[in-house]
């Protein structure tokens, strides 16, 4: 009984952790995996990018219906008439939880900091459009100065881009461009490691609407209401608690037991009951995302080219989508989902099980014979396993090619991702903004979401250099076209499906309005307690 009221955390009055929370103001809200940490330049997962938007503000966020920039950090910016110089003025009481002024200088250092190769931040090239700032990742310059960001004054930061860049502003609002607490992190440690104790309870310090106060790993992280937040007048949540749930079904079973507020997942054999039944419950939105496999180039027999088509041409995505994941996601031929800003990217292949043999023995492995062995990575989630599973089958019935799935928790999962250490992983990737570009430059040669070992430099130079010199949107969109034919050319990734955000939410939830990017800005949202 005692530690059934433990894991309800809801025994007084008998009353479950949803209404109990309700009651309170603390939102319950199912998470997903494990973070791999709270260091806004040490993470890129869905996960931690919940946690991230509670702890810390960026000098824009968005506005949750629209998402357009709103101001955070920076109360108000000018834009030069050339689109090449932004200034942000900082806002007067900006503070850190602990208290200490936020300044210009923070933002500078924090960029600093997040260009440091030593540090590894796979989203450094989030900063790319700052002038000078990939030649200072790559050692091509030596001097911070020379980067395009100055300190006007303590309120006043200065940006200069090495051409226009539309979707800049959405950039700063983004987890790669927040400020971090050097007056912390170099107390703990040197700027340059990752995970050190300075995100730890007890040492932590953010500058966002909710601040850090419990952590047990595997269990849960709850953050609390910050005074020291600008606008705290205006969060309404008393506290928020974020559970790992990496188990769907599970976490199915907790939503119905009243234990969370929202799920991050709902299991694709449970959609046709929720819709059914409780269709005000289930939340079913446009995502704008891309679940696909990464191929490691560099391993046997997957150096071909060949073979990775013949691999991509032997899915029956059509099938995928309508039987395995029930109707609800949608079959998905390139990396950007179409209909970005009016973008519809190219189309180069469908399922073809004729021609992928065909071409398989072309590379030498006729009816799979001498196909090198194939692993297929995913991480821990009945949804993962049940997409691997069909298509093991689907490429044992179409090629003959025999794949073991190797299954690994997410920190695992992410370490051998990104040493590069296998054949075929599974992998998902939500815009950071809206625009092709998020989906495109993830596959600069050494980008630090680039874990195929793919180059190409006809590609590299129209991501980082050609389109961003275009000065219409028809002109970038056709230099985007040109980029993802290249890719889906040379096939180093294979894309599965679209994603649809598939949530059970409690009535009781407010101010989480469905858009685009599954943003949540959660100094809005509050709980009324469900009649």
């Amino acid at each position: 009984m005692l530690a059934a009221c433990v894991w309800l955390a809801a025994c007084s009055g008998g009353r479950d952790r949803v209404t109990e929370g309700d009651a309170t103001g603390v939102l319950h809200f199912g998470n997903g995996t494990e973070p791999q940490g709270i260091d806004p330049h040490a993470v890129t997962g869905i996960p931690e990018w919940h946690i991230l938007g509670t702890l810390f503000e960026g000098l824009v966020t968005l506005d949750p219906v629209t998402l357009d920039p709103v101001p955070g950090m920076a109360d108000k910016w000018e834009v030069s008439e050339d689109g090449l110089t932004y200034r942000f003025h900082i806002r007067e009481d900006a503070k850190w939880s602990d208290g200490r002024p936020l300044t210009a200088e923070d933002f500078h250092w924090s960029w600093w900091r997040a260009l440091q190769p030593a540090l590894g931040n796979e989203y450094s090239y989030m900063l790319f459009p700052l002038k000078n700032a990939e030649a200072y990742l790559t050692g091509k310059i030596t001097d911070f100065d020379q980067v395009g960001v100055h300190v006007i004054d303590p309120h006043t930061l200065q940006v200069e881009l090495n051409a226009p860049t539309p979707y800049f502003l959405q950039l700063m609002a983004h987890h790669s461009t927040f400020p971090v607490p050097r007056h912390v992190i170099e107390k703990f440690g040197v700027p340059t490691d990752k995970f050190t104790k300075w995100t730890r309870v007890g040492n932590f310090v953010g500058n966002g609407p909710f601040k850090l106060v419990g952590w047990k790993l595997n269990k849960f992280l709850r953050v609390e209401r910050n005074p020291a937040y600008w606008d705290a007048a205006h969060v309404r949540l008393n506290a928020i608690v974020f559970y790992p749930t990496e188990n769907s079904v599970t976490e199915e079973r907790m939503f119905r037991s009243g234990q969370l507020h929202r799920t991050e997942e709902v299991p694709i054999d449970k959609i046709p009951g929720w819709r059914d039944n409780h269709p005000d419950q289930i939340r079913l939105n446009v995502y704008e995302g891309t679940y696909y496999y990464m191929i490691n180039v560099k391993r046997p027999g997957l150096s071909d080219v060949r073979v990775r088509k013949a691999l991509n041409m032997a899915i029956d995505r059509k099938t995928l989508t309508e039987t395995v994941l029930k109707g609800v996601q949608v079959p998905a031929y390139a990396m950007t989902p179409p209909g970005t800003i009016g973008y519809e990217p190219p189309k180069l292949f469908d399922f073809d099980p004729e021609g992928a043999r065909k071409l398989l023995a072309e590379a030498g492995y006729p009816d799979g014979k001498g196909m090198p062995p194939i692993e297929l990575l995913y991480n821990t989630l009945e949804s993962h396993r049940k997409i691997a599973v069909a298509l093991q089958q689907m490429w044992k019935k179409n090629l003959n090619i025999d794949v073991a799935m190797v299954n690994q928790e997410w920190k695992v999962f992410l370490n051998t991702r990104q040493n590069k250490d296998f054949t075929l992983a599974r992998q998902g990737w939500i815009g950071d903004y809206v625009d092709p570009n998020t989906f495109m430059d993830l596959w600069i040669t050494d980008g630090g979401n680039n874990n195929t070992n793919w180059s190409n430099k006809e590609f590299d130079d129209l991501i980082l250099r050609r389109i961003p010199a275009m000065k219409t949107r028809a002109e970038r969109l056709a230099g985007f076209y040109k980029a993802e034919t290249i890719l889906m050319e040379e096939v180093p990734v294979i894309p599965i499906y679209t994603y649809v955000t598939k949530h059970l939410v409690r009535s009781s939830v407010k101010g989480m309005p469905p858009n685009l990017l599954d943003y949540y800005a959660f100094k809005d949202i509050y709980l009324e307690p469900e009649k």
